[in-house]
C-alpha cells in the first residue's frame, strides 16, 4: 500500500485499467507505480486485480512498443499474499504470450526502515539491536503471520513446501562486498524455471553491486519477476538522493486551517510514535475513533459522523487535529484470514471517510498506516495519478496530488506503520505546523 517510500518525481496511478497503464507506459521517466493496496484485499480480491493488471500491462507494453522489467512491491516485513501475487502474475503474462520468467527475485532490504538482510536472515531493527524478522510482532500478523525468518525457509512455509529451501539461491554479501559481479551474474543466469534467488544486503552498495549483475543476466536474455521492498525500485530507477522537504515546500501560508493526522496502524510502534506526538511543540487536539463500534448495526458510520462534524470544527478554527483509532485492537475469536481482514477494511474505509466527508480544505493531510494511508489516497482524496515529491523524513514519502482528486495540489504524507523511530512522527509534525 505505501510503495514509494525512496523515490522522487515519479508518478503513481492508483487504477489500472488498460487506458490508464497505456498512459503510463508513454510516461517520460524510467519507472511508474500502481498503487493496489492488495495487502487490504482477499484472496479472491487478490486474484481478480492480478489479473486484470496482467492484461493491461501486456497490451499497454505490446502498444507502446516498450519492454519492462516488473516490480512486485512487497512489505518490508513479510506480510501479503505470497507466493499468491508474484505466482499470477507470472502465469497470466506467460499465458498472454510474454517471455517466461527464469527466476524470482526477492529482496526486502529497505535501509530507512531498518530491514536487512545477512546470511538469508531477514532483520528488522528495533533500537540498536536487529531483531530476527520473525520474532517481530509483524509475524505474528492475523492475516499474513508466519514463522521463519530464514528467507529460505519463509519461501518454503509461504509455499506450503512447493519451493523447499534447499533449492532457494542466495547472493552472499561475501560476493557482493568483492564486487563479484561475473559470478553473481552467472549465478543469476543458471536460475530456471521460476527459481528463487534471495539478496544479503545491508547497504545501498550492496544494492548497487547486485542492480549491475541482475542487468547483466538481463541483457544475456534472462527474464526475473522482482518482488522487493522500497529500495530496489531506487537502485534500479537509477534515483539520486534529495534533501528531506520543508514546511516551505508542503504548506501554503494562505490556508488558514488546521491540519489532519490521521492514525489507523495498529502495530506497537505507531502506538508509541502516538504517545511521542502528545508532546509536539505545537498544539494538537486529539479525537478517538471506536472502531470497536464496528460491532454493533450502523455503529461505525454513526461514529464517523461524529468524528467528522468534530474534525470539520477544529479545523475550520485553525485547530489541527490527530484522529486516532482506539488503540485496542479488535481481533476476532478464531476468525479466517479473509474474515479478519474484511472487518479491518470496514474500519478503514470508515476512518477514511472522514477525510472525504470534508467540505473544508485541511492545511496539510498525514495519514499513518500502510493500509490507512492507501485508502486515504483512493477512496477518501480520490486520487487518480499523484506525483512523488519526495519525502519528509527517511521512509516517508510525500504525494502531490492531481488536478482530479478532492483536494488538487495537495501534499498529502504518507506515513507506513512499521517505519520511523519513536520520535519521527512527532518530528513531522514540528516540520508542518513550524512557522519558521
Amino acid at each position: 500500500p505505501t510503495g514509494t517510500q525512496t523515490i522522487h518525481d515519479i508518478p503513481v496511478y492508483t487504477n489500472w485499467r488498460p487506458d490508464t497503464l497505456l498512459r503510463a507506459f508513454h510516461e517520460s521517466g524510467r519507472i511508474f507505480f500502481i498503487l493496489t493496496n492488495s495487502r487490504g484485499m482477499t484472496v479472491p480480491q487478490t486474484i481478480q486485480a492480478h489479473r486484470d493488471i496482467s492484461a493491461a500491462i501486456d497490451k499497454a507494453a505490446r502498444a507502446s512498443g516498450k519492454d519492462f522489467i516488473l516490480i512486485s512491491r512487497s512489505d518490508s516485513t513479510l506480510r501479503g499474499h505470497y507466493p499468491l501475487e508474484t505466482a499470477l502474475l507470472r502465469s497470466e503474462l506467460e499465458a498472454l504470450g510474454q517471455p517466461p520468467f527464469d527466476g524470482e527475485i526477492l529482496y526486502p532490504f529497505f535501509p530507512e526502515g531498518g530491514r536487512f538482510t545477512i546470511g538469508g536472515i531477514h532483520y528488522v531493527q528495533e533500537g540498536d539491536e536487529l531483531v530476527p524478522v520473525g520474532q517481530t510482532e509483524f509475524a505474528q500478523d492475523r492475516s499474513f503471520g508466519y514463522h521463519s525468518s530464514d528467507l529460505a525457509k519463509w519461501c518454503e512455509e509461504k509455499s506450503g513446501g512447493t519451493c523447499r529451501a534447499d533449492q532457494v539461491s542466495r547472493v552472499t554479501l561475501e560476493d557482493l562486498r568483492t564486487q563479484n559481479h561475473a559470478k553473481i551474474a552467472k549465478q543469476l543466469v543458471d536460475i530456471h524455471d521460476f527459481g528463487k534467488v534471495i539478496v544479503d544486503s545491508t547497504s545501498y552498495t550492496d544494492g548497487k553491486v547486485f542492480a549491475a549483475a541482475l542487468l547483466s543476466a538481463i541483457r544475456q536474455g534472462k527474464r526475473f519477476l522482482l518482488r522487493s521492498a522500497a529500495a530496489l525500485p531506487k537502485i534500479l530507477g537509477d534515483m539520486p538522493d534529495r534533501p528531506f522537504l520543508t514546511r516551505q515546500e508542503l504548506v501554503s501560508t494562505k490556508n488558514p486551517n488546521g491540519g489532519i493526522i490521521l492514525i489507523g496502524s495498529h502495530v506497537s510502534k505507531t502506538t508509541q510514535q502516538m504517545e511521542e506526538l502528545k508532546h509536539c511543540r505545537y498544539p494538537l487536539e486529539f479525537i478517538e475513533f471506536n472502531q470497536h463500534l464496528v460491532l454493533k448495526e450502523g455503529g461505525l458510520e454513526q461514529e464517523a459522523r461524529r468524528v467528522t462534524a468534530l474534525t470539520q470544527e477544529r479545523l475550520s478554527a485553525g485547530h489541527s487535529v490527530v484522529i486516532y483509532t482506539r488503540r485496542e485492537r479488535l481481533d476476532l475469536p478464531d476468525a479466517e484470514a479473509d474474515r479478519q481482514l474484511e472487518i479491518s477494511v470496514r474500519i478503514s474505509a470508515a476512518v477514511t471517510s472522514v477525510v472525504g466527508a470534508l467540505s473544508i480544505r485541511p492545511s496539510f493531510i498525514i495519514a499513518k498506516g500502510g493500509i490507512t494511508s492507501s485508502d486515504v489516497a483512493t477512496k477518501a482524496l480520490r486520487v487518480c495519478r499523484a506525483v512523488v515529491l519526495g519525502q519528509i523524513r527517511a521512509g516517508i514519502p510525500v504525494w502531490m496530488t492531481g488536478p482530479e482528486s478532492k483536494f488538487p495540489n495537495m501534499p498529502y504524507i504518507i506515513f507506513p506503520g512499521n517505519v520511523g523511530e519513536r520520535t519521527t512522527l512527532r518530528e513531522v509534525a514540528d516540520v508542518l505546523l513550524s512557522e519558521t
